[in-house]
């Protein structure tokens, strides 16, 4: 075979690797509408809301016969499709290894949460049941595949192109939030001049991020493509048979497979930890604005607006950043970056919007690199062939997953009665997190894998 043949399947193989992760990049403009605009910040109010409407004189709905604030209806129904995205994720994400074909997988899961996504317009009067079923499947179908997408990281990108691929995406994501966000805020602040009422002008909002959602689909679908991998290959029959066992008994058997690669779980524990930090601060941060900074409506959903557009920014700047300094570093700044900022909201005036403009800043500029870092990361220390179900354990604290956050909130504000001191004491997840990635050693992580190890990292 001549020089030239060589550099010419070489060429092309860049060439349809450039159209892959273009492809790739189109996922997260498709769903970060659902956490953007449903998730974080149409879907909490307004489904507290109708079941307020369903509740009793004492304040309570009563479903499966359970008495439940109606204000706490909305949490609840997180919670559950937590628990059953735990249940999911492991099996589904070892059938696609086991298979190769992630792709029909990611097709299914998207097309269920934008379907229930869309769904949610016939979200009105006192159907709370339908809003909790409906928030329900859509999150841990969410949750499901986002899990396939970043199992195609580490095999649509060269181990020296990740850093940069992900922060692509991270910022492809928030890009699609902040734009939808934008129409949706029209629509719901002018709804009278489109002739339609305030509800109507939500239920819109939330339909219109399940369409959004399902449409974009069809580019990662048409460009990604499957690989058998050598796992695939020697499964055979017996293992296809296995992808049927419980999903909780496949995630321990998961964490059994990671004890074999501790540097990988090492990571994981880290990142587990401070992430769980950075949901709950997106998921508490507008209750934080209302309840103690007594800002209003408009305030938070701008707020959570310049997030989405400083987020896009930031991606891209930490990327640039790791390709000097490496990811690990890149993202041990971030989290010295998420401890200063959480500080200094503790000592924000009430009633000062602009202070608190200034708190989404910080949090946007770091937010985006830090996630999308973590994943490109990772994505070095998972062993070939083991993608999906490594990421299923990944995606256990990703968008909407967190729950020890919300709990150490939550229980500190019932302790002393002050969200000041609530969301001050998110600080340890990032503090703990920052002790215990600074502890693994990324380069001998990676070469355990079974991994080349990238030249900055």
């Amino acid at each position: 075979m001549s020089t030239e043949t060589v550099r010419v399947g070489a060429s092309d193989e860049a060439v349809e690797r450039r159209r892959e992760q273009r492809g790739w990049y189109f996922y997260d403009w498709a769903c970060s509408v659902y956490s953007t605009s449903v998730l974080t910040v149409f879907l909490g109010p307004y489904l507290t809301s109708v079941a307020e409407s369903a509740a009793d004189a004492d304040g309570f709905v009563h479903p499966l016969g359970i008495p439940v604030r109606a204000g706490s209806f909305f949490a609840y129904s997180v919670s559950l499709s937590v628990i059953l995205a735990v249940v999911v994720m492991p099996l589904v994400g070892s059938a696609a290894d086991r298979s190769g074909r992630k792709k029909p997988l990611l097709a299914a899961a998207a097309y269920t949460g934008a379907a229930a996504t869309t769904g949610m317009f016939f979200l009105d009067g006192d159907r709370y049941l339908l809003g909790g079923l409906l928030l329900i499947v859509a999150n841990a179908a969410q949750s499901v595949a986002m899990m396939l997408y970043n199992a195609y990281l580490p095999q649509i990108a060269p181990p020296e192109e990740r850093d940069a691929v992900s922060s692509r995406g991270w910022a492809f994501g928030y890009a699609a939030g902040s734009l939808v966000l934008v129409a949706n805020l029209v629509l719901y602040s002018a709804h009278d001049s489109f002739g339609v009422s305030e509800t109507t002008a939500v239920r819109i909002c939330l339909a219109a991020a399940g369409l959004w959602w399902g449409a974009f689909t069809l580019v990662p679908l048409r460009r990604l493509r499957d690989r058998r991998s050598k796992a695939a290959g020697a499964a055979g029959a017996g293992a296809e048979a296995g992808a049927t066992s419980a999903g909780l008994r496949q995630l321990v058997a998961t964490v059994r497979d990671m004890r074999r690669h501790p540097l990988t779980l090492a990571f994981l524990l880290a990142y587990l930890i401070y992430n769980d930090g950075i949901q709950t601060v997106i998921s508490q941060a507008s209750v934080y604005g209302s309840e103690e900074l007594g800002l209003g409506q408009s305030t938070l959903i701008g707020a959570v607006l310049l997030v989405q557009v400083l987020a896009v920014a930031g991606a891209l700047t930490m990327g640039r950043l790791a390709r000097a300094y490496g990811a690990k570093r890149t993202i041990l700044g971030s989290l010295v970056a998420w401890t200063v900022t959480l500080g200094a909201g503790y000592f924000l005036p009430a009633g000062a919007p602009v202070w608190f403009f200034v708190l989404a800043a910080g949090i946007g500029l770091v937010l985006g690199g830090s996630q999308a870092l973590s994943r490109s990361l990772f994505s070095h220390l998972v062993p070939p062939g083991k993608e999906a179900e490594y990421f299923s354990a990944y995606e256990m604290s990703d968008r909407g997953m967190s729950w020890l956050g919300p709990l150490l909130f939550g229980v500190t504000y019932q302790l002393t009665g002050s969200y000041r001191s609530a969301i001050i004491s998110l600080v340890a997840f990032f503090v703990i997190g920052f002790a215990l990635l600074a502890r693994v050693p990324v380069r001998r992580a990676i070469e355990g894998a079974g991994n080349p190890v990238p030249e900055r990292i």
